[in-house]
């Protein structure tokens, strides 16, 4: 199920309690529903979560919209409600997290596989429809180092740097002063600043070529066609489990290792995640066909590969990106 059928499904829902005339209005405040999903998705980094906090907005922003007046923008009154139902669903001021954020990297083995218990997990999330939403702002690296700032910093920074709104529209949306949100933003561009992202290309400037390349590499399990493609500095992490490896050579090791059942894979393109390309990666099914295992996001740096994400998560995360539950 895509997120739009998701949303038919949610709006369908709501509470039948008002008149028609509301409903045109519920269609009003439906028009700003990718945009919201995309700031709630930068401060929870969860699709899911994003949907929820967004139709929580619109569902309360229906409910109250007899009593807006208009003092502001409807649109900075949605954020202002979006920005509180997150600040709610916040649980922890470390927000989600991914596996290089936890620890060094590990040796290619077996027994370093292994799940954290406490560990929330940052999701990937299909590119909006919306092509101004899909930039660096909404890439893996970019929505991880958000989670390592406080909420409220989170909420300044992605609406100062991201949204540009003024400081003052900001201290207005969150009740704070002018001076405290500077003070906020400074502070949140600091430890942006520290966690040194590094820049990736565009995904309209990657050569498909290198990703058909790819895809027929990985599926032929042909380390020398992959190794001109990866880098030799190449990352690759495998959420839920906490290890990750470092350098082409270890992911080689344990692609040949303890990984060797992803041999005679099928590889199978799908909606790009968060600005980059997106693969949903199906293994040998002994009962017939091949079964979900991974949706591959690729990081592409000057025509290489530098990362390799897999998300194990295939029950929650296939239909979410349309790829089908089984391939004949």
């Amino acid at each position: 199920m895509c997120m739009a059928m998701m949303t038919r499904g949610r709006v369908a829902s709501l509470p039948m309690e008002r008149t028609s005339t509301t409903t045109s209005d519920f269609g009003e405040l439906e028009q700003h529903r990718s945009e919201l999903t995309a700031y709630c998705y930068r401060m929870l980094g969860s699709p899911f979560d994003a949907e929820d906090a967004v139709q929580d907005t619109l569902v309360r922003a229906w409910k109250a919209l007899d009593r807006f007046e208009e003092r502001s923008s409807l649109k900075s009154w949605l954020y202002r409600i979006a920005t509180n139902v997150c600040l709610d669903m916040i649980k922890s001021p470390q927000g989600r997290a991914r596996p290089i954020d936890l620890g060094p990297a590990s040796p290619p083995l077996e027994e370093h596989l292994h799940t954290e218990p406490e560990a929330t997990w940052l999701e990937p999330m299909p590119d909006p429809a919306d092509a101004a939403v899909a930039s660096d702002t909404i890439r893996l690296a970019f929505v991880a180092a958000l989670q390592h700032l406080p909420p409220r910093q989170r909420a300044t920074l992605i609406l100062c740097e991201v949204l540009r709104w003024s400081a003052q529209e900001v201290s207005e949306l969150l009740g704070d002063s002018v001076a405290s949100v500077n003070s906020a933003l400074q502070r949140a561009r600091a430890k942006i600043e520290s966690t040194n992202i590094q820049d990736t290309t565009a995904l309209d400037q990657i050569d498909r070529g290198l990703l058909e390349r790819y895809v027929k590499a990985f599926e032929a399990y042909d380390i020398d066609a992959l190794t001109s493609l990866i880098r030799e500095d190449a990352i690759q992490s495998m959420p839920p489990f906490d290890m990750w490896l470092q350098g082409r050579d270890d992911i080689f090791a344990w692609w040949w290792g303890p990984g060797i059942a992803c041999k005679g894979s099928r590889v199978i393109p799908t909606v790009s995640a968060n600005g980059q390309p997106a693969f949903g990666q199906y293994k040998i099914d002994p009962n017939g066909g091949y079964t979900p295992w991974a949706l591959q996001v690729l990081d592409v740096v000057d025509g290489e590969i530098r990362e390799l994400t897999f998300f194990l998560s295939t029950e929650r995360l296939f239909r979410l990106f349309g790829l089908p539950p089984h391939l004949d």
